[in-house]
């Protein structure tokens, strides 16, 4: 089963604009952290990806547990009709790999948002791509 066109286009080009970006959740040596990523992609039905520029605790703690969790939370989505749930949540699990130079790391770049694209600092960033191993919402349903 696909990712439904909604949960694209909220999570690609709504979820700036409706404050609802997604948040990571990596775990490190100092236990869990959560860091908000306003560039995550729908890639595909088996993977989202997000442009890394911050380069702070995120990528470290990618690089010694690539095990993470993405959750996208927009209630008035939800109300709107976009999203089942009425709490407006999705959560998604998975493994993440960095490409941090090469045409695959390109590739991801020119998917983004212009916003994000431009952005101080995007030019030396890092393409993240997180193969899904569940996506559900919050009552457990799974989303593909």
């Amino acid at each position: 089963m696909a990712f439904s066109p909604h949960i694209k286009d909220l999570i690609f080009n709504n979820a700036h604009q409706d404050y609802c970006v997604c948040l990571l959740a990596t775990i490190g040596e100092d236990g869990p952290s959560m860091s908000p990523k306003s560039s995550m992609i729908v890639l595909d039905d088996d993977h989202l990806a997000y442009w890394e520029r911050a380069k702070r605790a995120s990528l470290d703690n990618l690089r010694n547990n690539p095990k993470v969790s993405v959750i996208y939370s927009n209630r008035a989505a939800a109300q709107r009709g976009q999203i089942e749930h009425p709490g407006g949540i999705l959560r998604f699990y998975g493994t993440a790999e960095i490409h941090e130079r090469g045409e695959y790391r390109d590739t991801i770049r020119t998917m983004l948002q212009e916003r994000e694209i431009d952005h101080d600092g995007a030019e030396e960033g890092y393409a993240v791509v997180i193969t899904l191993d569940r996506a559900k919402n919050l009552d457990g349903v799974s989303l593909r």
